[in-house]
């Protein structure tokens, strides 16, 4: 927590400022370790402030690096930034991403006119992207609690247990191994619905000779997982297998492809060249990946219009997937850790074409 704020602080001149004013919960957790709803951070070579309101005064103490100056202020905790200013004319960035139009004219109206707001794109979001041993450790054991969450579930059938009581169950076996919670809301797609990519699990039955596409995850003290796997149940027809074997060969593609140097656009072009080749282009339409740690959506971003880089110590999906409107889908999903060779799979889950009752 130490180390964090002071790359961050190196990095400011190349933005053109002299502080930055930090408002995104999750990059306030990254650079002070607090895990409450409302805190703020500012930053700058020679101030190292995080402000909050008094119903987290306590936790700011426990959690809030000590190298931080800590301050209670009113609930909007904008209000309190002209106060702790250093005097004279300075440059102030903000998060342009994380600040209303309303917060940001509040902040014109109460700072001195020397000083300049500066809106800035992913300062913190920028570091993040590159993982710490530490953090690959936490999303391994999330992804390791995810999984064996998902084994249970299959030991337990699907057909006749709606698309909803489905993910009720995976959420609950991922809680009963320490997940505070899911990492993102469980998608079961069965049958014809598997073709929506973000579909809601819903009181429909799963059915003999269906494939049913769930994509699940586990947080675990603050880290996400995320992975995806396609079921068969019993009596999948010939086309089934067909689109799952090619989506699995582009899969394996996209993995082989990762490594450290490797531009993200390239490697979604990979895979992507598998399902173009195999007749079914048109119908992979989203990108090939995303990065994944406290937020289950992080940079870089694996697509064609991606302008990122990929390096040692990103860890991101590899997800294609191939959706027929009306009929089914199919999509596999792997978490992985990129490295100067390659890239090491964090999740477990086999992937060749399982069958379930």
């Amino acid at each position: 927590m130490r180390v964090r704020p002071a790359r961050l602080v190196e990095i400011l001149p190349e933005a053109g400022v002299d502080l930055l004013l930090v408002t995104a919960p999750f990059n306030v957790r990254y650079l002070t370790g607090y895990t409450g709803s409302n805190g703020i951070v500012l930053l700058g070579e020679r101030l190292r402030i995080f402000i909050t309101d008094f119903r987290y005064v306590e936790q700011a103490a426990e959690e809030v690096d000590p190298s931080f100056e800590r301050r209670r202020a009113p609930l909007e905790l904008i209000e309190s930034v002209a106060d702790v200013l250093p005097g004279g004319a300075l440059r102030l960035a903000f998060e342009d991403a994380h600040v209303s139009v309303r917060q940001h004219a509040r902040l014109r109206e109460l700072l001195p006119d020397d000083v300049e707001l500066v809106g800035t794109e992913e300062l913190v979001e920028r570091l993040r992207m590159v993982k710490e041993l530490a953090e690959v450790e936490a999303i391994r054991a999330a992804s390791a609690v995810a999984d064996a969450a998902f084994e249970q579930l299959l030991s337990e059938g699907l057909v006749g247990r709606t698309e909803r009581e489905v993910a009720l169950a995976l959420e609950a076996g991922m809680r009963e191994r320490g997940a505070q919670r899911a990492s993102f809301e469980t998608i079961v797609a069965s049958g014809p619905r598997g073709a929506l990519p973000h579909a809601q699990a819903r009181d429909v039955t799963i059915e003999r000779g269906e494939l049913v596409v769930i994509d699940w995850g586990a947080e675990l003290d603050g880290y996400c997982s995320d992975c995806t796997r396609t079921i068969a149940t019993n009596g999948l027809g010939d086309q089934g297998r067909e689109v799952y074997e090619l989506v699995r060969t582009a899969q394996l593609a996209g993995l082989e492809a990762v490594a450290a140097g490797r531009s993200a656009r390239e490697v979604d072009g990979v895979a992507r060249e598998v399902i173009e080749n195999g007749g079914y282009g048109e119908r992979f339409g989203h990108g090939l990946g995303h990065g994944v740690g406290l937020e289950v959506h992080e940079r870089p971003r694996l697509s064609q219009r991606s302008q990122d880089a990929l390096e040692a110590g990103n860890v991101v999906t590899v997800e294609p997937g191939v959706y027929l409107p009306g009929e089914l889908g199919v999509r596999i999903e792997d978490l992985v850790v990129v490295t100067e060779q390659g890239c090491e799979i964090l999740t477990s889950s086999p992937k060749e074409l399982r069958t379930v009752q």
